[in-house]
């Protein structure tokens, strides 16, 4: 032994090497003896031992090897600090406001995590759990989780889909398409895409995808895509009013404050940025446009003038003393 404690049996120090090795991916025998205060030989022994109880416990040769877990049919233990645990339980319900519900398939998998971490640590867990009262956020709009996951798979594996989707308006079509990427967006969804039916990009809300079929056929992604920025570009242009805008501040400084998905941005001196993009709610465009830090002339889109004309006319309404 080098300094541990005698009176750690070898199962209980077994459960600790597993949480060195979740911990330290790569770590060595040396390194792993070093963290539980045992011998080399003592430490190989622990992981023969998790081993044994169906744990995959992988082992690399060389400079740069050393033991990881792995991926195997079963799950190993799930290990978690009280702060891992709060933290996991608040993104979960942050981000997905029916956790609470057991028969949820998120609520239900928190459950399964509740349930595998010690008592003190699930019981801070719990409290934080049962007294949060979440805000539903309007805006989000959650897919079906197996049709995530079809769709996700299908990236991965590289292989067109068809898939049946459904617009804003209730019209549907089938479609197929190369899903290079899924990105979550401000609580939605979208399916990054190559339609071949309009050989164009396009992006797909996932939660109005109603169905997924693999084909066959496969794709490469482009080298050079971003998807968050393609996405956003994307939801920039298309829309039905088209909308210009001149900002006074140099190009550097509105590219700070503006959203790609209200268009693109150029530089028309050094004082001088332009806008141009489009929306099918004016209204919200102007409310956007409200926000910017530095004077702004709406010189296209008819449209846009005058929803930018009301919504200042309400804001100047709003400063007058109330009538008697």
């Amino acid at each position: 032994m080098r300094g541990g404690r005698a009176d750690v049996n070898p199962t209980a120090r077994a459960l600790i090497a597993l949480e060195v090795l979740q911990g330290s991916p790569g770590i060595s025998a040396e390194q792993l003896a070093g963290k539980l205060g045992v011998s080399d030989r003592a430490a190989r022994r622990y992981v023969a031992t998790l081993r044994e109880a169906g744990i995959p416990i992988e082992s690399v040769r060389g400079p740069y090897g050393g033991y990881r877990v792995g991926r195997g049919l079963r799950l190993p233990p799930l290990v978690f600090t009280a702060t891992e645990a709060l933290g996991l339980v608040m993104a979960v319900l942050d981000g997905h406001h029916d956790a609470g519900d057991p028969t949820d398939p998120v609520g239900s998998a928190l459950g399964t995590i509740m349930r595998a971490l010690p008592a003190p640590v699930a019981a801070q867990a719990e409290a934080v759990r049962r007294s949060t009262a979440p805000a539903v956020d309007r805006s989000a709009a959650r897919p079906d989780p197996a049709t995530t996951s079809a769709l996700v798979q299908a990236r991965s594996e590289h292989r067109r889909v068809r898939i049946r989707y459904c617009s804003e308006a209730g019209k549907e079509w089938v479609t197929e398409v190369d899903p290079w990427a899924v990105v979550v967006r401000h609580g939605r969804w979208y399916l990054l895409c190559h339609s071949h039916s309009a050989d164009a990009r396009r992006a797909y809300r996932v939660d109005r995808v109603r169905e997924v079929q693999a084909l066959e056929q496969t794709f490469a992604v482009p080298a050079d895509l971003d998807p968050v920025a393609e996405l956003e570009e994307h939801l920039a242009v298309g829309w039905e009013y088209s909308c210009e805008v001149l900002v006074d501040a140099p190009l550097e400084r509105v590219a700070r404050c503006v959203p790609r998905t209200l268009g693109r941005l150029e530089p028309v001196d050094e004082a001088t940025t332009r806008l141009v993009g489009s929306t099918n709610n004016p209204y919200w465009y102007a409310e956007e446009l409200a926000a910017l830090p530095a004077p702004f002339r709406v010189v296209g889109g008819p449209e846009l003038r005058h929803t930018t004309r009301a919504l200042g006319e309400r804001l100047l309404a709003a400063t007058e003393p109330p009538v008697s």
